[in-house]
């Protein structure tokens, strides 16, 4: 997995992979935090390209068969990643075996015409609406 969105933080996710599932998953968190609350642009563009040069990496490895690149959408949509470069590489250079899995609200047209599958969840009711912060196992 690679986080392109979530920085160092002690994340649910994190660990749940490397707590319950090290020996088989690689963990690889590459965000700055929360982007679009952005205080430094270029840092956050430099953080995103050195997660999807990672992401790239383990693509590419064949004894992977899944990577995950979570939130990536949202890299996208902030133009932090050009996505005809990711585009480009998943038509091209990715292995027929190895399946990718690009998390994130909003895709971009172009990578949804690309996909093999698309699932779209909608936000019906969040408590965070209600005044509720995120909760610890829960929204992180």
């Amino acid at each position: 997995m690679v986080q392109f969105i979530k920085g160092a933080w002690d994340t649910g996710e994190r660990r749940l992979l490397t707590g319950h599932f090290g020996d088989l998953c690689q963990f690889h968190a590459m965000g700055e935090g929360f982007t679009w609350e952005t205080q430094d642009r270029a840092r956050d563009i430099a953080a995103a390209q050195a997660g999807w040069e990672k992401a790239k990496q383990l693509i590419s490895d064949p004894s992977l068969r899944m990577v995950v690149l979570d939130e990536i959408n949202i890299a996208l949509r902030y133009d932090y990643l050009a996505v005809a470069d990711v585009v480009d590489f998943l038509t091209t250079s990715k292995p027929p075996m190895t399946h990718v899995v690009l998390t994130g609200r909003n895709a971009k047209e172009e990578l949804i015409e690309i996909a093999d599958l698309v699932t779209e969840m909608t936000l019906v009711k969040h408590p965070f609406r209600s005044g509720i912060k995120a909760q610890p196992g829960v929204e992180f």
